[in-house]
């Protein structure tokens, strides 16, 4: 699965001439949390709520609310963003941003192609994809087979359980633990029933079956 597949495309760019009062009434009439800052097509910045909130005076100021919209709005946006934005690529893969986010402790990935802005993806984006990719929302039977013995072809040991019972197999994933693995596997169009005894006839062992309808 590549960034591309879950980043959102065109996003919404100021210029570090726009005021923090503008980028905060963009951010609250779109719902958006950051805004990428460019110079023409250039990436300069980031501005998200978070940098705004760091650089606004506390509810403790002695400002009052009109002097402070006065001050938000002749303060500009390249005073308080974030200049060193990491980036990534359309086509890397989704592992890749999410090692990039934990590694730099960042919630967003600005996501440049030649050099041009064109999306976005988010730590929230990372975790949908997780979910989808586990088939939670999918119709079907969720297994989870413990193999404590992890040799070539057990996936395929495994897979032929459902082949003979004409499961269809929608989403698999596998964890690995020390001394054991866990196969986990939605399917779909057979009785769980079946299946569950077809592993277990040929030595598996099912941890848990999970129906959602």
């Amino acid at each position: 699965m590549y960034v591309r597949n879950r980043m959102s495309a065109n996003p919404y760019c100021i210029t570090k001439d726009t005021a923090i009062s503008t980028a905060l009434d963009i951010m609250a009439d779109h719902n958006f949390h950051r805004l990428p800052v460019v110079d023409g097509k250039r990436l300069v910045g980031l501005v998200t709520e978070g940098t705004i909130s760091e650089h606004t005076p506390s509810k403790a100021t002695s400002l009052s609310i009109y002097e402070l919209n006065y001050l938000l709005s002749k303060t500009k946006v390249d005073t308080i963003m974030i200049k060193n934005v990491i980036t990534i690529g359309p086509d890397a893969l989704l592992e890749e941003a999410a090692v990039l986010m934990r590694k730099h402790n960042v919630g967003c990935l600005v996501v440049l192609e030649d050099n041009e802005v064109i999306g976005i993806i988010t730590h929230n984006d990372i975790f949908q994809a997780f979910v989808d990719l586990l088939g939670y929302y999918e119709p079907g039977v969720r297994y989870v087979i413990e193999v404590t013995e992890d040799k070539p072809g057990i996936l395929a040991e495994v897979a032929q359980c459902f082949f003979d019972q004409s499961a269809s197999i929608t989403n698999l994933a596998v964890y690995h633990y020390p001394g054991k693995v866990d196969i986990v596997i939605r399917a779909r169009d057979a009785e769980s029933e079946a299946i569950q005894q077809t592993l277990t006839s040929r030595g598996f062992n099912v941890v848990s079956v999970l129906k959602n309808q």
